[in-house]
């Protein structure tokens, strides 16, 4: 194998490739990225058992071949070359590269060793990648992080008809957003439990190349799942979680409300920030709702305490209810617009945030449920 490229595609593919290779595999292998040249092109590609990724890019080949080597090394490495063209060549049992005056020499590892990557799934459909890039980041915050209940884990994608619904929760927070999309079956209805992180760097990754991507799926008996996205040169595939005993989290959206308030979102994440230094991460933040605006609280069991008034447009009866600041700050920053709605059914009721327009009125497609923090005063 011997081949010339270019440093920014080859560190890019790399680095691409590497974030997904995990910390302490099971064994050697699987910390590699698997360098293959064939056909004009260079396909990196990386793969533990449960996500994949492959990217191919543009090079002057000499002689086609493969080579498995040390992932986080190499990407560490691509990283910090010079901006200068990369001649690689394997040499034996290890792999040269040249950049400039720079010169590294890698240890391989035995390529047969290497298990093979999952064939991409049927596609479904494809949906405009900046879309599923901002859908995915909506949503993949309010999934859970405890590995002991993968579900809460996992984002849920619905598919129904061009309709494309995406939810997560941990149980204290539950988010919901709604694209359209262009399905290969219009009649399609599918239901699929994604690990958050995979779908969130594979969606930050695609994002930004624009264009289509086009989703792949495949079920099989529970656990056996398996979904691709692919986009531009990149392709990822990743097992399903076993979502047979999803919960019915939509029903946790109160049909009706009975008091509303409207309230910037940049003021109000500023607000919460200042008065929540006084608490810890999980002590709550109240907000005191009146006709009169917003007065936002915190304190802690040391006594300190903090107050600050900003404006809100409130109707219905005066209300006072407590949030995680953390949670709170994160539904906001999602919204991904300069008003946020509330919603409330009464102080112990799960509240939901609404995207506004400048005219007070809601955006549809994206909610946001946080559940209150009872507080004694």
């Amino acid at each position: 194998m011997k081949f010339r490229v270019e440093r920014d595609a080859l560190a890019d593919a790399v680095a691409w490739t590497a974030k997904s290779l995990p910390n302490r595999p099971s064994v050697p292998v699987l910390a590699g990225v698997l360098l293959r040249v064939a056909e004009g092109g260079l396909h990196v590609s990386g793969f533990d058992y449960e996500v994949s990724s492959q990217v191919t890019v543009d090079v002057q080949s000499e002689a086609e071949g493969a080579a498995l080597v040390s992932g986080r090394l190499l990407a560490e490495i691509t990283k910090a070359l010079p901006a200068k063209p990369v001649d690689i060549a394997a040499a034996g049992a290890h792999l040269e590269l040249v950049c400039g005056s720079a010169r590294f020499t890698l240890p391989t590892m035995p390529v047969e060793d290497y298990p093979t990557l999952p064939e991409m799934p049927g596609s479904a459909g494809t949906i405009d990648a900046a879309t599923f890039a901002a859908a995915v980041g909506q949503v993949a915050i309010a999934a859970g992080r405890d590995e002991t209940l993968p579900m809460m884990t996992g984002v849920r994608i619905e598919l129904n008809g061009s309709t494309l619904s995406m939810l997560a929760t941990d149980r204290y927070r539950l988010a919901l957003r709604e694209i359209e999309w262009r399905p290969d079956d219009p009649e399609v209805s599918i239901n699929a439990l994604v690990p958050a992180r995979t779908l969130h760097d594979t969606a930050k990754a695609l994002g930004p190349l624009g264009g289509d991507v086009t989703m792949a799926l495949a079920q099989g008996a529970a656990g056996e799942g398996l979904i691709g996205f692919a986009g531009g040169t990149r392709r990822t595939t990743s097992r399903l979680l076993d979502g047979a005993n999803y919960p019915p989290v939509r029903s946790l959206f109160p049909a009706s409300h009975n008091a509303e308030a409207r309230v910037s979102v940049a003021a109000l994440i500023e607000v919460v920030k200042r008065v929540s230094l006084v608490g810890g991460r999980t002590t709550p933040v109240l907000l005191n709702f009146s006709s009169d605006g917003l007065v936002v609280e915190a304190g802690s069991t040391e006594e300190a305490r903090a107050s600050e008034a900003m404006d809100a447009t409130f109707t219905g009866e005066p209300l006072t209810i407590g949030f995680n600041p953390q949670y709170l700050i994160d539904g906001l920053q999602n919204l991904g617009s300069a008003l946020a709605v509330f919603s409330f059914v009464d102080a112990f009721k799960p509240a939901v945030i609404s995207p506004s327009g400048e005219d007070g009125e809601v955006i549809p497609g994206y909610r946001y449920l946080i559940m209150p923090i009872r507080v004694t005063r």
